[in-house]
C-alpha cells in the first residue's frame, strides 16, 4: 500500500525557517493504516531540506532553537549567506533573466547559499515504520528547513508512506 499527502508551510523572510513536521508524518502514517514499511519526507524545493534531529528546547534571540542556530552557524562557515554581489558565480546573467521572467526580482535571485546548503544536506529523509509508528528513536524529530532568506514563501512538504 502507498499513501501520499502534501502540506503547506510558510517560511520567514530574513532567516532560515525550521518547521517541525514530525506530527504531520506521524498522522500520515496513522491515516495510511500501514503497520510496517517506510515513510519519506521530501521537499521538491531546491533551497529547502529535510533533517532528523532532536528538539533543543532553548531559544536564541532570533527565535530559532539553540541547536537550529548552531546548525546554521556551522553551515555559515562553509557556505556564507549571500549578502553581496560577486560572492558566488551564481546567478549569472542568464539565471537572473530566467528568474525575472518567472516572478523573481534582483534580491530573490541572490539565494545561492540556500541552493548549496540544500544540496549538501539533502532534500529528503526516510524513516522506518514499525508497528504503525515512525522509528525515530527517543529524541528524533523531523524538520523541514527553508534556507532561502530572500523572502517569505509558501512551501510544500510531501510525505509518502509505503508498506503493509
Amino acid at each position: 500500500m502507498i499513501r501520499r499527502e502534501e502540506f503547506k508551510v510558510t517560511s520567514n523572510d530574513g532567516i532560515p525557517t525550521f518547521h517541525n513536521v514530525t506530527d504531520l508524518a506521524r498522522n500520515t502514517v496513522k491515516n495510511s493504516g500501514i503497520l510496517n514499511g517506510i515513510a519519506t519526507v521530501y521537499s521538491h524545493h531546491t533551497t529547502c531540506c529535510v533533517i532528523i534531529d532532536e528538539d533543543a528546547f532553548d531559544v536564541v534571540p532570533n527565535g530559532l532553537k539553540t541547536l537550529q542556530q548552531d546548525f546554521i552557524d556551522a553551515l555559515e562557515k562553509v557556505m556564507p549567506t549571500f549578502n553581496k554581489e560577486g560572492m558566488y558565480n551564481h546567478p549569472g546573467p542568464k539565471a537572473k533573466k530566467f528568474g525575472m521572467e518567472h516572478g523573481e526580482d534582483e534580491k530573490t535571485c541572490l539565494n545561492t547559499d540556500a541552493h548549496l546548503r540544500s544540496a549538501l544536506v539533502g532534500r529528503s529523509e526516510t524513516v522506518m515504520i514499525i508497528d504503525g509508528d515512525l522509528d525515530l528513536g527517543e529524541f528524533g524529530q523531523i524538520y523541514f528547513i527553508d534556507f532561502d532568506q530572500t523572502r517569505s514563501r509558501v512551501r510544500t512538504i510531501q510525505i509518502q508512506v509505503m508498506g503493509e
